[in-house]
């Protein structure tokens, strides 16, 4: 599974903890079909391949916790859980309905780690949880923020392919929206270097162009900003990115910053 995680504007405003205790996996998904681990898996990687169906997402979201409970010791139900919710919280207009999907995103991220605490791919993804959080929940922010930017960190040193470039990509986001030093991670010029990198590593894949443009128009380069939209654009209407079902949702976001730059 794969897909863009989008992190809305970050302020922190508040100090509570952002980690917890989490609740058992049998809180965050109760009961089960019965069906083996790999069953259930490639059930919800066909749900969730459905996109822009939210039913079908919030399907695999079942099924990846599911699969997670079966498998006591494995990573992948887990794993698959945070990326549908994180999905699905980027769409969900309800404010309640978006907190359920980052907190407990958050908590499926949590058991990955205690599961496989060397596992970048956790860490990755824990971190993407935090981010949500953090916008849901804003007292959570001053705490989260500089939790998700460590964990995306240690993602970005041992697997930075991931996701496409997507521990780059998202510390690049959360740099350059997050406030600065002293009360956030927030640094425009880093978040400009790893956004070229991502790119460097990845420069069809839409989200990362448009990460790009956004820290070209941060640090004050607008015709550079341009440009990385409307590359963005472009590999949205291109195969093979354009097959993605997520790719609709990429070329509207790649529009409509190209649409303000010109306002």
């Amino acid at each position: 599974m794969r897909g863009a995680i989008a992190i809305g504007s970050l302020l922190a405003v508040g100090c509570a903890a952002a980690l917890k205790e989490p609740p058992p996996i049998s809180a965050l998904q109760r009961g089960s079909t019965g069906g083996t681990t790999a069953a259930l898996l490639e059930e919800a990687h066909a749900a969730y391949a459905k996109r822009p169906d939210a039913e079908a997402v919030r399907r695999a979201e079942t099924l990846c916790l599911e699969a997670a409970q079966v498998d006591e010791k494995g990573t992948d139900g887990l794993l698959c859980a945070i990326q549908a919710k994180a999905w699905l919280a980027e769409r969900e207009k309800a404010s309640a309905a978006r907190t359920e999907l980052a907190v407990t995103a958050v908590h499926a991220g949590q058991w990955c780690q205690r599961r496989d605490p060397a596992s970048a791919a956790c860490k990755y993804w824990l971190g993407v949880a935090l981010g949500m959080q953090a916008r849901e929940r804003p007292t959570t922010a001053e705490d989260g923020l500089k939790r998700m930017a460590q964990l995306l960190r240690e993602a970005m040193a041992a697997e930075p392919d991931l996701d496409e470039g997507g521990p780059e990509r998202i510390l690049a986001v959360l740099l350059l929206r997050a406030p600065g030093w002293p009360v956030g991670p927030g640094d425009v010029e880093e978040g400009l270097e790893l956004a070229q990198k991502a790119v460097k590593r990845f420069p069809g894949h839409p989200p990362n162009q448009l990460a790009l443009g956004e820290a070209y128009q941060k640090n004050g380069r607008p015709r550079e900003a341009r440009e990385a939209f409307a590359r963005a654009a472009q590999g949205a209407r291109t195969p093979p990115e354009s097959d993605d079902p997520d790719a609709a949702t990429w070329l509207a976001e790649a529009e409509e910053r190209l649409r303000k730059l010109k306002d």
